[in-house]
């Protein structure tokens, strides 16, 4: 509240936003290139899994991931293998790895680049959608997200109410 330019207000609360977004639990899942990535160190997935629209045989997530987090007690150099029922990567047009952060907030704005997803409907899958809920609660041996998930959809909620400009 203490930034009084509507504008500079706006891209610093997407700059609190972005925090979240550049996580390694959400860049994870939103890479650039054919892999997904994983760790804090976002090293290319193991096993390897593709993307099928970029015209390699996908392999499917569900193989290894299933509905929920799995908390593994035998000698392994994770301690968890995350699941949800919808778990997957982004698809190539949601891809952040790479970006900068003025980048993303514009392609999380284009419908075009972001699932068809106007500014409510951003708000509400950042807030409500238990997929990317996942991202505070990401199984043993992961850190979550900084804050939490309904900080983050407040946080969208205030950018949008304050004109919804991105950084440069």
């Amino acid at each position: 509240m203490s930034i009084s330019n509507p504008t500079e207000r706006s891209r610093a609360i997407f700059n609190e936003i972005g925090k979240v977004l550049t996580n390694p639990r959400c860049m994870n899942c939103h890479p650039a290139g054919d892999h997904p990535t994983q760790g804090d160190d976002r090293h290319e997935h193991m096993p390897p899994i593709w993307r099928a629209e970029t015209g390699h045989v996908e392999v499917s997530c569900s193989g290894c991931h299933t509905t929920h987090n799995i908390t593994l007690h035998e000698a392994a150099t994770y301690r968890s293998i995350p699941g949800h029922p919808r778990w997957g990567f982004a698809p190539l047009s949601m891809a952040w790895q790479g970006k900068s952060l003025g980048d993303i907030c514009r392609q999380l704005k284009d419908v075009q680049l972001n699932g068809g997803r106007d500014l409510a409907a951003l708000q509400e899958h950042v807030a409500r959608d238990d997929l990317v809920g996942w991202a505070w609660t990401p199984g043993e041996g992961r850190k979550p997200a900084p804050g939490s998930q309904q900080a983050a959809g407040e946080l969208v909620q205030a950018w949008i109410d304050s004109g919804a400009e991105c950084p440069r």
